[in-house]
């Protein structure tokens, strides 16, 4: 006999009866698919096996006879899934078909067992899951069929950095350099890396997708990964076109917008369970430069133009070691530079560092500001001037433009977007 798990917090879902009866409503549920498309396991038969699951896991429960039973039916339901595989390998009938609707048929069993033991929701959401597996048959195997090798790669890497090397780092480090001792949240650095991955992974896919249909799409989802690379690609697209040059400014400041909307972003995400508190701070500078930037763009562009822009796989193990590596530098010469020179140290390590990668500046702040060697304000002006500091990077690559009117203009809106967050930044240092 087995142990029921906590009370269910709807008392009528305490009754064996009603949990039988949604098991075999979720069987049902899952061979909605197989019926539709012809299996020879359909409705019925998932509804059944469901029920089964259901039925011996009350038995096991409350007799000792019923873990036997429990075991013998998912014994005879992988027996019959293993029946199919093999009518589908040697038949006329899809191999890959067959064997879907085998290790369907466990999930069944698996399903009823588990909302008979009370684990409700978990059982609905395997359900709902693999019925979404099921109907999206056509499109799942369309998005596998259009990937890249480097994609495919690509997407192996950031799992084994996400769901592999995560769980194995310890939960605090002290890093001692130079005597100094700078205490570190590996999992909690380790997932902000693979956090600015997965906005790049995110950003690559609508790029991709989109292309160049529309500015807001070049230069805000271009910026995510890359706000430098941005100004690049018009820079190159205004000496190509020199009456491009309204809606290319427009990207530039909805890169910066972007960039912006990344750093508050991660200030926030990574500080909202810590035991201080959240970094809200950061919104109202942050926030004025992504209004200002986006309002601008609005007003300036002319939005019947689109703009090409070609992006490489935007994840690798290399780039995410890079901007680890960045960080890691940040981390211990602002730490370095706090303890030898106070806060104003560390701020002007933050404005450096936001010349090359202001995340790893904004990261950096936030692992101080967890740690207790910053407090809000300090942290959310040193990510400030990381923001800032990319803002003037990418307004100097701007100023190397043949184009008049594209330099001036985004010299002149870098400044309207640096002039806006100087002056929300007032009420957060009084």
């Amino acid at each position: 006999m087995i142990e029921a798990p906590l009370q269910l917090a709807d008392p009528l879902l305490e009754e064996p009866v009603i949990r039988i009866g949604l098991a075999a409503t979720l069987g049902l549920f899952l061979g909605l698919e197989r019926e539709w498309s012809e299996k020879s396991a359909g409705i019925r038969t998932f509804s059944l096996i469901s029920l089964l699951g259901a039925v011996f896991t009350v038995l096991a429960l409350e007799t000792a006879l019923g873990v036997s039973l429990l075991t013998l039916g998912a014994l005879l339901v992988i027996a019959q899934g293993v029946l199919l595989a093999v009518e589908g390998l040697i038949g006329e009938s899809d191999a890959g078909l067959s064997l879907t609707t085998s290790v369907s048929m466990l999930v069944a069993y698996g399903v009823g067992a588990l909302v008979a033991a009370g684990f409700v929701l978990e059982g609905v959401a395997v359900a709902v899951l693999s019925s979404l597996l099921l109907v999206l048959k056509r499109e799942l195997h369309e998005f596998a069929g259009g990937l890249s090798r480097a994609e495919v790669r690509a997407s192996a890497e950031f799992a084994i950095l996400a769901f592999v090397v995560l769980p194995l780092l310890p939960a605090a480090y002290v890093l001692s350099v130079g005597g100094v001792e700078i205490p570190i949240e590996p999992p909690v650095v380790w997932l902000m890396v693979v956090a600015v991955a997965a906005i790049g992974i995110v950003n690559y896919a609508i790029v991709t997708t989109y292309g160049g249909r529309g500015i807001a799409v070049t230069g805000f989802v271009g910026g995510l990964a890359s706000s430098t690379a941005v100004v690049g690609t018009m820079l190159d697209h205004v000496r190509q076109r020199p009456e491009a040059a309204s809606y290319a400014v427009a990207a530039v400041l909805l890169a910066d917008a972007a960039m912006a909307a990344r750093n508050l972003a991660l200030a926030l995400a990574f500080t909202v369970d810590a035991d201080v508190p959240p970094l809200v701070l950061a919104v109202v500078p942050l926030g004025a430069v992504i209004a200002v930037a986006v309002v601008v763009a609005a007003l300036t562009a002319d939005w019947r133009e689109s703009a090409p822009i070609e992006l490489e796989n935007p994840f690798s193990t290399k780039n995410a070691l890079a901007f680890g590596a960045i960080f890691l530098v940040v981390l211990v010469v602002g730490s370095l530079a706090e303890r030898s020179l106070g806060t104003v140290g560390f701020y002007a390590t933050a404005a450096a560092s936001g010349l090359v990668s202001s995340g790893g500046a904004t990261t950096s702040a936030v692992v101080l500001y967890r740690g207790g060697r910053l407090d809000a304000t300090e942290a959310s002006l040193a990510i400030l001037l990381a923001t800032v500091a990319s803002i003037v990077v990418k307004a100097g690559l701007a100023s190397t433009a043949p184009n008049p009117a594209f330099r001036r203009r985004v010299i002149v809106y870098s400044g309207a977007l640096l002039l806006a967050g100087g002056l929300a930044s007032v009420p957060v240092v009084l």
